[in-house]
């Protein structure tokens, strides 16, 4: 995917250490596949000076060492890469096949302390919320922050506010959502999006070879079990439906 197909990128400083890349195409799905593949290759050839990238569903944070590099030489890079970031069909993972996961999760007051307010924001009740949740597919779009999977997909009447004051910890496991998005939260952090439920499961393992459980493009199930479940699961890493333990 070129500059031609998509249009030419946005590059706006952000500080005095970042650039923030947007794609302004009024596709959504198509700002979404560009910024990911302008992501793979951007970090492909890291240019000088840049620390970190941080994705976000439409748009990256560049951030990078403005003593070891400058601002225009950031966005210079940024929208040379953007003439020949490739397509999200000519991309390549090494041959991996999308995956499919049943993930477990306990929705109740004390996992998902957002639940009751997401529903009544919905015109539902808290169960109405949790059967539109598992009752979605959901498809990671990126894997953003501290390996997040980030994913598209969620079918309720309408866009999910997130929280007007973010939680400042929120432990690991957490299922959140926003807009028409859902995440889970790999390590505990603070979060705007809205709690609604957790896994048992640990879907980042730094210990692995691999630490994330999900790649981008591997479809997401949400299944509603109780707390009682949950801890019979005795839940590690989520392998993909099908695989054994």
């Amino acid at each position: 995917m070129t500059t031609a197909q998509y249009g030419a990128i946005t590059v706006e400083p952000f500080g005095d250490s970042a650039v923030m890349v947007t794609i302004p195409h009024a596709d959504q799905a198509i700002r979404r596949a560009a910024t990911v593949a302008f992501r793979d290759r951007f970090l492909a050839h890291r240019p000088h000076g840049v620390l970190d990238v941080v994705s976000g569903l439409e748009s990256l944070l560049i951030e990078f060492d403005p003593l070891r590099t400058a601002l225009e030489h950031v966005e210079y890079a940024a929208r040379l890469v953007a003439r020949w970031a490739p397509a999200p069909s000519d991309r390549t993972d090494g041959g991996r096949a999308v995956r499919t996961f049943a993930i477990p999760v306990v929705f109740d007051h004390d996992n998902g302390p957002d639940l009751a307010s997401v529903a009544e924001e919905l015109g539902l009740a808290p169960s109405g919320v949790v059967e539109a949740i598992a009752e979605s597919t959901f498809t990671v779009a990126l894997l953003g922050a501290a390996m997040a999977p980030m994913m598209d997909g969620l079918k309720v009447p309408g866009p999910v506010r997130r929280r007007a004051e973010p939680r400042t910890d929120v432990a690991p496991g957490a299922v959140m959502i926003a807009g028409t998005n859902a995440i889970i939260q790999p390590f505990p952090g603070p979060t705007g999006w809205r709690v609604v439920g957790r896994t048992p499961h640990t879907i980042v393992d730094i210990s692995r070879p691999d630490p994330a459980a999900f790649g981008t493009g591997d479809i997401v199930r949400f299944v509603p079990v109780t707390r009682d479940e949950a801890e019979a699961l005795n839940a590690g890493f989520p392998l993909p439906t099908g695989e054994g333990a």
